[in-house]
């Protein structure tokens, strides 16, 4: 201590000690994780208002709109982003490996193979038809990567799934999110104003719907216009499509590592061919098969799996700055209208193929 106090060789004068300012990673990221989790409260309660309005889209919504009010973009830029970002990430994991228990395997086996050949022939379509135009219209990054997940799979949960595996910039994430989020939300509107021009019956909708809308909650909210029969419908064929989320996030973590070959970790460690997050996800999937977990269990995980991506989606959504997107902002807009045309027109095709 005497040597920190003594005097200086310049002025004479004994200086104060210099104490490093430690501040830990809980600290650190508390502050960003709490307002997450309250983005999301105020979230579910934007749902129990307006039915209509699902809650992880609300949750997006209002992370976005937090980031353009100036009082607060100053605390998600400064002292939130740590825990926001985490909760983008962790938080998002461990909502994707919940999601496993709300997949019912054996009903999606029910579906018949024409209906699930059908939703393989709309996965593949979407996914390489829009990875391969992003690429055409010269987004950089990893845009045309996650909004051709999003757009062929489960939405914002998949592209958050895939973003874990390919290292993907926080801001192209959040952009995807929300370009996947507005097309979603505006096919709650669109879609059930189809149905009659386009001779669809209940049941023929409802897998129209469940093949083309992308996260579960608008398919819902889209599909129970037409009814239960409707509803039971997408739910099935959607569940089909939130099963082969694994599938493809475990090729882009095969395709990244194949790319980063010879890369290790700090640990000197080659990364893991499949996340843990995805075997994860197929556990809880495999463990609802065998019929053991009561109802009551199954409720409470699906409400804290909508919790915990809710509170990862406002993450995600305050990283959404628009001025900053506007440069590429019409080329992603272009990308995700097409791919919304795509995933529509496949799925229509294949529903009428399949009657």
């Amino acid at each position: 201590m005497a040597l920190l106090n003594r005097p200086s060789a310049e002025t004479g004068r004994i200086s104060k000690p210099v104490v490093p300012a430690v501040v830990s990673r809980e600290t650190r990221t508390w502050p960003g994780l709490l307002t997450a989790v309250a983005g999301a409260a105020v979230a579910y309660g934007v749902h129990a208002l307006l039915p209509a309005v699902p809650m992880l889209t609300a949750s997006v919504v209002l992370g976005i709109a937090v980031a353009h009010v100036p009082r607060s973009r100053a605390f998600v830029r400064g002292a939130g982003r740590p825990g926001l970002s985490l909760a983008g990430r962790r938080l998002m994991r461990i909502g994707i490996v919940l999601l496993g228990l709300g997949l019912g395997l054996d009903q999606v086996l029910q579906l018949g193979w024409p209906t699930v050949a059908m939703v393989f022939g709309v996965v593949a379509a979407t996914f390489f038809g829009t990875l391969w135009l992003g690429r055409r219209l010269g987004l950089q990054g990893d845009q045309p990567l996650l909004i051709a997940t999003g757009y062929s799979i489960c939405g914002a949960s998949a592209i958050g799934a895939v973003s874990e595996v390919s290292g993907s910039d926080e801001e192209d994430v959040a952009a995807s999110v929300a370009l996947v989020t507005l097309c979603g939300t505006l096919a709650i509107a669109v879609l059930p104003l189809l149905q009659g021009p386009l001779g669809l019956g209940d049941a023929e909708f409802g897998r129209w719907v469940g093949a083309s809308v992308h996260d579960v909650g608008q398919v819902v909210a889209t599909a129970q216009t037409a009814g239960p029969a409707a509803l039971g419908e997408a739910v099935l064929v959607k569940l089909m499509r939130v099963a082969l989320l694994a599938p493809l996030v475990a090729a882009v973590a095969f395709a990244m590592r194949a790319r980063r070959s010879g890369v290790r970790t700090a640990a000197g460690k080659r990364p893991a061919p499949v996340p843990l997050f995805v075997a994860g996800f197929l556990l809880a999937a495999g463990v609802r098969a065998t019929g053991l977990l009561p109802s009551t269990l199954l409720d409470v995980a699906h409400r804290t799996q909508e919790g915990l991506l809710a509170a990862a989606l406002f993450g995600l959504g305050t990283a959404v700055y628009l001025p900053t997107l506007a440069r590429t902002g019409g080329r992603a807009a272009l990308l995700g209208l097409s791919a919304w045309v795509v995933v529509a027109g496949v799925s229509y095709a294949g529903v009428l193929i399949t009657v």
